[in-house]
């Protein structure tokens, strides 16, 4: 049975944009269904100021690669505006999906 793939991204905002930002991840979080992805979350880490994670599920490699490319690439109409955002620009989205093994 294939459950699909669990994604990760990890970034850092700068301090100076974390009101923007977050008002413009209700767009992102929107987008993300548009590519088959579900179970989305949203986290900003407890212990380190504005870093942040998305985690959600997609179904296929072809999804996250898809996804990956489009999450990196500042011309993208939704998830490009990170780019001004991230600490560092567009290209510091760090991406990974992972096989669940148990």
């Amino acid at each position: 049975m294939n459950q699909g793939l669990q994604i990760f991204l990890e970034y850092k905002i700068k301090p100076e944009f974390v009101n923007e930002y977050e008002k413009h991840m209700n767009e992102i979080l929107v987008e993300l269904e548009q590519y088959s992805a579900t179970e989305v979350d949203w986290y900003e880490a407890a212990d380190q100021k504005h870093l942040y994670v998305e985690m959600f599920k997609l179904p296929t490699m072809a999804h996250y690669h898809a996804i990956k490319e489009m999450r990196q690439n500042s011309n993208h109409a939704v998830f490009g505006r990170l780019d001004q955002y991230v600490d560092g620009g567009i290209k510091k989205v760090h991406c990974w999906a992972f096989v669940q093994r148990k």
